[in-house]
């Protein structure tokens, strides 16, 4: 187990507002629709509660002295501080779990989330990952 410093109370609340954001979009929404949908709902949610959200933004990657921009891009981002993936698949594959991993270390971030709303539990398609 990794011995991880204490996330700060700014990084808590917005996690707690990301999963309460979740929470009140699929049980309006349901399983069943397209991505783009629920992130579309998550960033309103999320503005509506105060917060600063950023959708689609490149995730520049450093090599050594290359830096390049293409073909990585977040979904969400809170405030600058939290990342936040979001799928509507039937079952979420490993590779997407390593992706938000490799997004904090990118983005030298500590706190991610990957939500799938395909689910019928809303609570069973979150998951709370740590840099």
């Amino acid at each position: 187990m990794q011995n991880y410093e204490k996330l700060s109370d700014k990084e808590e609340a917005i996690g707690k507002a990301i999963v309460h954001a979740a929470f009140k979009v699929h049980k309006t929404l349901g399983p069943g629709l397209l991505e783009k949908v629920y992130e579309a709902c998550m960033e309103y949610e999320l503005k509506k509660a105060g917060y600063n959200v950023k959708r689609q933004i490149k995730i520049p990657i450093i090599y050594d002295q290359l830096i390049f921009e293409e073909g990585l891009r977040l979904d969400l981002l809170v405030e600058d501080l939290v990342i936040t993936e979001l799928k509507a698949i039937e079952t979420v594959h490993p590779v997407w779990e390593a992706q938000i991993i490799s997004h904090l270390k990118l983005m030298d971030l500590e706190l991610g989330y990957l939500i799938n709303f395909n689910v019928p539990l809303i609570k069973k398609g979150i998951k709370r990952f740590r840099n």
